[in-house]
């Protein structure tokens, strides 16, 4: 027998790390400024509006897209791009702090 975590449980916690990778890099931009986003598309529309409704905008349409690939039943692309988030996004914003 497998264990597999529920699609239900896959879409949550890739709504946590939106969430989660949206608040560090909100405090990150307002330690470091603009240029301490990574994400060359973030970074000027944080330039151009603010770095709240860009992150607002940003991670809406990512969990939206999240959403559209639970509906669709893509579980383990949407586990595994929770993965990247959880790997790629949030652990490098806490690395950074934890530098400061």
């Amino acid at each position: 027998m497998t264990l597999r975590p529920s699609p239900g449980l896959i879409l949550t916690v890739f709504f946590v790390a939106q969430v989660f990778d949206g608040l560090l890099t909100y405090a990150a931009v307002a330690v470091l400024g603009v240029a301490g986003e990574g994400n060359a598309l973030l970074a000027a529309g944080m330039a151009a509006v603010g770095t709240g409704p860009t992150l607002v905008v940003a991670k809406t349409v990512a969990s939206a897209c999240g959403l559209w690939l639970h509906v669709q039943g893509c579980y383990a692309v949407l586990g595994a791009l929770t993965g990247l988030y959880l790997f790629g996004a949030i652990t490098p914003w806490l690395v950074v702090f934890h530098n400061l």
